[in-house]
């Protein structure tokens, strides 16, 4: 299987009818090649849909689907090569080089345009040719022209039924319950039904737990009629309200009209207190399920809807209802359930060996039944340990899968994602199982490498694209959220058999590499993480030769510092040596990720990676010095140069890099180089992290307009904010931490559109400064920390009318919260911890003050 071939095309296609790349490609008078290259793949991108669809019956598709994506990735790379043009010619013009600096930094060919331009030329010609070679193929396979709003995925799951004996399902007592009691309440006015949503991944037994409930002598007794309806995908309403009807007991007719079908329906149904299950749901359009819902108002008072989904997006359209997320089994109700199936009754017991085996076989399953059921059909009759250690010791994705099983109900999910996100999802293959992805560092990663669809009408910032990607795939249960720390940084996680899924789709083009002897179809990947951490130096390089000179993501290391203390790792095995190999080998890489290693320098060579998105050298404790050449990286938009701690300074050409956007500083500077980073007019991100002589800021950080975060963690000698913060108009947020010196209560130079105000460990801090008053109208989460000194919260408080949260944690002194926070209407969450005068004073019900604060829906008290 071949995917993302349409996805690549997409991207391709957007960027070159793209308004900012027909400015690039003008002076060099290639318009029209661009035009003719745009038609063929155009063409071509018509039919990829079907073609990736119907691979699966025909080997050559997938061939040809593989020769394409290759040329599109080319595509890709020349396209590149403009802008990369573009940006260099561009920063020649602003800082005046001189020809001997401009040498060093930039190609020849900025100096020899009619030479890039032929050279460019000829590759686009190259690149139709071939494609123009491949497109006479289509014929052969007979494909259909198809757009992504047409993108219809056949569905493989068998329509569900309504019976399950009780003896047949394990586990899930709690959760029946909880879903009976919510039936049984008596609901309110007739005519509005209650929706309850189960919602889970597949494979998590959602409809077995809907059939559990809907069998339950209680429901039976409590509702007038009971009604079972499997969805699917099409959410007809007509359909839907034929099946509805006859499983209500009318009479449907095949000409029947949606007038008759409604009139007969609502006659059925009137005044009858009915339960309904609508199961397996994937429509998100909430007006075709109002269409819907508008048929069932005259059921009887306490008429209830009961919902399966796998997205949480599905629930929230279909009603604002409660919703049963379901978690996995444990892991002896797995076991229970494997040794049913893969033994006849009482079968098990002469062969104490399998079960052992069979107790750390469903711990792959993580919980989900279906995976428990694959898992046994492979080892029904078996009784050779062989056979059950060889499925122990495989990944899920790996072993043989039939219609029905696991991975092809997973894969159901998956085909559901736009063509944007599937790539997106894929990437992720790239971290190990129970990793803890962030949204910072995941969205920079997926922006390295073009993964966000934008166009000419959109104006969205692409990291707000990247977090509504993620907002996505939470709500489509592909990530599970870990901890939301309130401010802009989240983390979450993915389910073991949704990383399987990641690892099944993403094979060929994405290579987790923890194990190198049990590692294949790496070579043509054009994205590699290297997390066998046993491997030294000259093994990592000698794989690194194996690898596609066309790789655009190497990854060394992606847990966090605490994880490689915890396992012993004092470093990632780094040297020079292995580094420079990335360098002259991989001269398409976007993203470098050298973290946790022990680099002393880096090689200048490093400027020469014009095409690189992302440089992580993150925990590198030993590095000193970077090379100036770093700064030739006018592509680079993410830096993070975190607890680099004995780095001594910035490189003196900094502002050279004008396309950075999120920049993370350790530094030993007292104060940053000169007309610097007050010139990086691209930073969306900035934070400087343990930075213990930092003093001061240079003047001009007023040209920052587009700066959207500002931190500072650790920087101890720090006495005041840069000047000029007042004019960033995008700044939403604003963190700063353990910054003992600081004194940011005076003055009016700043920000005046905060969303987001972060303090922690301010010793100074006696209360919040006046200033924040100009945010009022914007300003929605306030978050105080450790700060012992404060003693009070200013008495305008009350007037930041957009105010949403306020934590207060371990900030002693303070005692009392201003009056008139009946004022704060927008104000939904109040948390306050460790502030043990303050919680005596507004104790819920019994403190003094508690009227003051009771009118805030959620009120929280740690420790409680």
């Amino acid at each position: 299987m071949t995917e993302f071939v349409y996805s690549v095309a997409a991207n391709v296609i957007d960027k070159i009818v793209s308004l900012a790349y027909q400015e690039i490609c003008s002076p060099w008078g290639i318009s029209e090649d661009m035009k003719k290259l745009e038609l063929t793949m155009s063409t071509i991108q018509a039919v990829l849909l079907d073609a990736e669809e119907k691979q699966v019956k025909n080997r050559g598709l997938t061939v040809w689907l593989v020769q394409l994506k290759d040329v599109f990735h080319d595509a890709e790379d020349v396209l590149d090569e403009f802008e990369c043009e573009a940006l260099q010619r561009k920063g020649v013009e602003t800082h005046g080089n001189t020809r001997e600096k401009v040498l060093e930094s930039v190609s020849y060919s900025s100096f020899n345009p009619l030479g890039f331009s032929y050279k460019m030329c000829h590759k686009i010609k190259g690149i139709r040719k071939r494609l123009e070679e491949l497109a006479k193929d289509r014929a052969l396979f007979h494909l259909e022209e198809r757009s992504e709003d047409q993108h219809i995925v056949h569905r493989e799951r068998e329509m569900t039924h309504s019976f399950v004996r009780d003896s047949n399902v394990i586990g899930r007592v709690d959760d029946k319950q909880k879903i009976i009691t919510l039936l049984m309440h008596p609901g309110d006015n007739i005519g509005n039904v209650h929706v309850i949503s189960i919602v889970g991944i597949g494979g998590l037994g959602k409809t077995t737990l809907a059939q559990w409930v809907y069998n339950d002598e209680r429901v039976a007794k409590s509702f007038d009629s009971k009604i079972w309806v499997c969805v699917s995908e099409d959410f007809n309403i007509l359909k839907l309200a034929k099946k509805i009807l006859k499983s209500a007991g009318g009479e449907i007719g095949d000409n029947m009209s949606m007038d008759e079908v409604q009139a007969s329906l609502r006659s059925i149904l009137k005044e009858n207190r009915f339960f309904i299950v609508l199961d397996d749901v994937w429509n998100e359009d909430r007006n075709k399920w109002i269409d819907l819902k508008n048929l069932l108002i005259e059921g009887g008072q306490g008429s209830k809807i009961l919902v399966t989904t796998r997205s949480h997006k599905v629930a929230i359209a279909m009603a604002p209802g409660p919703i049963q997320n379901i978690k996995g089994l444990s892991d002896d109700d797995c076991l229970s359930l494997f040794l049913r199936c893969a033994f006849n009754e009482g079968e098990h017991e002469p062969y104490p060996k399998l079960v052992e085996i069979g107790k750390q076989i469903v711990k792959k399953c993580s919980g989900v039944p279906l995976a428990v059921k694959t898992l046994e059909s492979l080892l029904y009759s078996k009784i050779e340990e062989r056979d059950w250690i060889s499925i122990r010791d495989n990944e899920i994705w790996k072993l043989e899968q039939k219609e029905g099983d696991i991975l092809s109900a997973l894969k159901l999910s998956y085909n559901q994602l736009p063509s944007y996100l599937k790539q997106c999802f894929a990437f992720c293959s790239l971290y190990p199982k129970d990793f803890r992805y962030n949204n910072f560092d995941l969205i920079q990663s997926w922006m390295a490498n073009g993964l966000f669809k934008k166009s000419n009408k959109n104006i969205e910032e692409l990291e707000d694209i990247g977090e509504q990607y993620i907002k996505e795939l939470l709500s489509r249960s592909f990530f599970q959220k870990d901890v939301d720390y309130g401010t802009i940084f989240m983390t979450f996680k993915m389910h073991d058999l949704l990383h399987d899924l990641a690892l099944y789709v993403a094979q060929n083009d994405y290579c987790l590499v923890e194990n190198i002897n049990n590692t294949n179809k790496f070579e043509k990947s054009r994205h590699v993480s290297i997390l066998d951490h046993k491997l030294g130096v000259d093994a990592r390089i000698t794989f690194l030769h194996k690898l596609s000179n066309n790789t655009r993501t190497i990854n060394f290391s992606c847990e966090d510092w605490a994880k490689y203390e915890e396992d012993g790792l004092a470093s990632i095995k780094i040297n020079e040596s292995l580094v420079e190999t990335c360098i002259s080998r991989f001269k398409h890489l976007r993203l470098l990720n050298l973290r946790f290693s022990k680099l002393e320098t880096l090689s200048s060579s490093i400027g020469t990676l014009k095409h690189l998105r992302y440089l992580n050298l993150h925990g590198n404790k030993q590095i000193k010095k970077l090379p100036n050449s770093i700064c030739d990286l006018q592509n680079l938009e993410t830096l993070i140069l975190l607890d680099c701690q004995e780095l001594e300074e910035l490189p003196r050409d900094i502002k050279k890099m004008v396309s950075l956007r999120f920049f993370f500083i350790t530094t030993k500077q007292m104060c940053l180089p000169k007309n610097g980073i007050e010139y990086m007019c691209s930073l969306r991100n900035l934070t400087l992290v343990k930075c213990p002589r930092l003093e001061s800021f240079n003047e001009g950080f007023q040209r920052l307009t587009a700066l959207r975060n500002f931190g500072f963690v650790d920087c101890k000698s720090l006495t005041s904010l840069p000047q000029g913060l007042k004019y960033l108009t995008a700044l939403g947020y604003l963190g700063i931490r353990n910054c003992e010196k600081l004194n940011f209560m005076e003055g009016v130079d700043y920000p005046m559109r905060l969303r987001t105000l972060y303090i922690s460990k301010l010793p100074q801090l006696v209360t919040l400064p006046q200033w924040l008053i100009q945010s009022a109208s914007t300003l929605q989460f306030i978050y105080i920390y450790n700060c012992k000194n404060l003693e009070e919260l200013p008495k305008w408080l009350p007037n930041l009318s957009s105010l949403r949260k306020l934590l207060i944690w371990d900030c002693p002194k303070l005692s009392s919260l201003p009056d008139d926070m009946d004022r704060l209407t927008a104000l939904r969450e109040l948390e306050i911890g460790f502030c043990y005068e303050l919680r005596r004073n507004y104790e819920r019900e019994v403190g003094k003050d508690w009227a003051k604060i009771a009118h805030i829906p959620q009120v929280k008290f740690t420790p409680n």
